[in-house]
Formats: C-alpha cells, sequence, structure tokens
C-alpha cells in the first residue's frame, strides 16, 4: 500500500484508463475516490457517466456543465489571440484541460479532499496542462499520476485488468484511433496515423465531410462580431453555445476545419495530430478577415508576433500563469 491518502478526486471521463483507475487508488492508496466529469460540448460520452463512476467503485460522481464557461472564458479570448500552435493546430484540447482542472480542484476542496487524480499518460502535453493547473489553484493537494506509477504497459493489460475486476467499460483491444472532442474540435491519434506516409482515411473524420463529398452549390453566411467575439449568425443574436454548434454543423457539412500536424509536444516528442475545427475555422478566419480592417499595419505585426507566444503557453498549459 502507497502512502495513504483520505480522500482523492479523479478527473474522470469514462473511458478505459479512467475506469480502471477508481479500483487501482483504492487497492494503492485505500482512498475514497470521488469522478469528476465535466460537459464541454462531448454530451454523447457524458450518457450514463455518473452510474459508471459508482458501479466502478467511486462514491460520488460530479457531472458538471461547463460548456458556456469553457466558450466564453477560454474559447473566445483564444479567438481574439488568433493563436494557432505551430502554424496548424486550433488548441481545442489544450484549451480545454485548464478549466476541466480547475473545476476538479474545486471539487476536491469542497469535498476535503487531500489529492488529485488524472488519467494522463508520462508521454504526452496533457499531464503537464492539468498538473500545473493544481499547483496554481490548490499547491497543497497530492497529485496523484497513476500512469506513472501502475505496471500496466498497453491497452490489452488495461482491459484485462478491468475484467479481472467487473468493471464495465466498452473499450476493446482493437480501438484503432485515440479521440478527443468537445464543442471546439476533434482529434485524432494513433493507428495508420503513426505512420507520416500515411493520408489519413477517409473513414477517421467525425465532423467534416470530405470536401469531394460535400452538398453541390455556395453556403453564404454572414458571422457578426461585437468587442472581438462572435454574437450572432445572419444578422440574428446567438447565445454562444448555440453559436458554436451552429457553425459546426454548417461548416462540416462543407468539408470545413480539417488540419494534419506533425507537432512538438512539451516533452520533447513529436506526434502526429488529425485535428477536427469545424466551426472554429470559420470564426478564426472571419476574426483574421476583421483584423486586417481594423488594425493598423504595427498593431497587427506585434499582434502576429505575441499570438505565436500565446499559442505556445496554451499549449504547454500556462493558462493560468500570470504572463
Amino acid at each position: 500500500m502507497k502512502e495513504r491518502v483520505k480522500k482523492v478526486v479523479l478527473a474522470y471521463s469514462g473511458g478505459l484508463d479512467t475506469s480502471i483507475i477508481i479500483p487501482w487508488l483504492k487497492e494503492n492508496y485505500g482512498c475514497e475516490i470521488i469522478a469528476m466529469a465535466g460537459n464541454i460540448g462531448q454530451d454523447d460520452e457524458l450518457q450514463g457517466l455518473e452510474e459508471k463512476a459508482i458501479r466502478s467503485g467511486a462514491s460520488k460522481c460530479y457531472v458538471e456543465d461547463l460548456r458556456h464557461e469553457f466558450v466564453t472564458e477560454y474559447l473566445w479570448p483564444l479567438v481574439k489571440s488568433g493563436a494557432m500552435y505551430e502554424g496548424k493546430y486550433l488548441l481545442g484540447t489544450s484549451i480545454a484541460r485548464p478549466l476541466l482542472a480547475k473545476r476538479q480542484v474545486e471539487v476536491a476542496l469542497e469535498e476535503g479532499a487531500d489529492a488529485v487524480a488524472h488519467g494522463c499518460t508520462g508521454k504526452g502535453n496533457d499531464q503537464v496542462r492539468f498538473e500545473l493547473t493544481y499547483k496554481a489553484f490548490a499547491p497543497h493537494l497530492k497529485i496523484i499520476a497513476p500512469w506513472r506509477e501502475w505496471n500496466i504497459r498497453s491497452r490489452h493489460e488495461a482491459i484485462a485488468y478491468a475484467k479481472e475486476r467487473n468493471i464495465p467499460i466498452a473499450a476493446t483491444a482493437d480501438k484503432i484511433y485515440s479521440r478527443d472532442s468537445n464543442i471546439w474540435h476533434m482529434s485524432h491519434e494513433g493507428g495508420i496515423l503513426e505512420d507520416p506516409s500515411q493520408a489519413p482515411p477517409e473513414d477517421l473524420f467525425m465532423l467534416t465531410l470530405d470536401p469531394r463529398s460535400c452538398p453541390e452549390g455556395e453556403s453564404e453566411i454572414t458571422i457578426d462580431f461585437q468587442q472581438g467575439v462572435p454574437v450572432g449568425l445572419n444578422g440574428y443574436t446567438i447565445r454562444s453555445v448555440q453559436l458554436l454548434e451552429d457553425l459546426n454543423e454548417i461548416a462540416g457539412t462543407n468539408g470545413i476545419g480539417r488540419a494534419d500536424c506533425i507537432e512538438n509536444r512539451v516533452v520533447g516528442m513529436k506526434s502526429r495530430g488529425v485535428y477536427e475545427t469545424p466551426g472554429g475555422t470559420l470564426i478564426t478566419t472571419a476574426h483574421r478577415e476583421l483584423e486586417s480592417l481594423v488594425l493598423d499595419r504595427q498593431t497587427r505585426y506585434h499582434k502576429d508576433i505575441l499570438s505565436v507566444t500565446y499559442a505556445q503557453l496554451v499549449y504547454e498549459g500556462h493558462w493560468f500563469t500570470p504572463l
């Protein structure tokens, strides 16, 4: 048994990793586990999540609706910044992690927990993003990162671990891609994408049509901005979450928003990610065109420089730092 903790709040998605973390924490730390999930636009993935967490061994599961906060307090500032990591990536996963981690810490403090846990791997960026946020808001909380501690080394082993303990999972050993989704984007990694010589297969994409298969004819829209953020569509004022959902549908139907990136991770590795950001691509493109109308040459020049720095800070998890 590891150093005993009383109560842990786990960043919970209901996927394979976080599902097996619940019994693993009980077995290795002898603690109570409270699961915390945030709705940032991945609605279908949240169905039955609370029941699943309880069946896996959690004493309680928070499912928080964070969509409005995510759009207005995170995505709209991102749009205003013009940030795009390494010229392609619109930071859909990067910008979501600080919000989830912040709410997780808030739950931990409300519940009197003495630790927080996440299911991020030791090779990825998300471990850094979560843990920097933990330290920003509650540096006294113990951080438990099972992927850096346990002996589970493969998806097959994780599935076997779950089956041995009757943990409800939908995962199979032949799952091809690792995906992350929210109202801003969907990311795809793994499988054939590990070979940079291979183009992404068409059945990979979930949010956008193949441009060659899109309906014939043009789709013309207007996006209304106020103080640098979108507030309406085609002359009608629309609430932020609904506006982004509408633009996702319009752009996705027209094959807009795909990006294939080889990126430099925080930990020093290169990785390939294929991203779908349909509504976000429309918004950022429109915002860029709007800036060309209103910014003078020097302001535009220096904003472009700062946008690169801003993107790097977001990518590396520094959302809650003074800079």
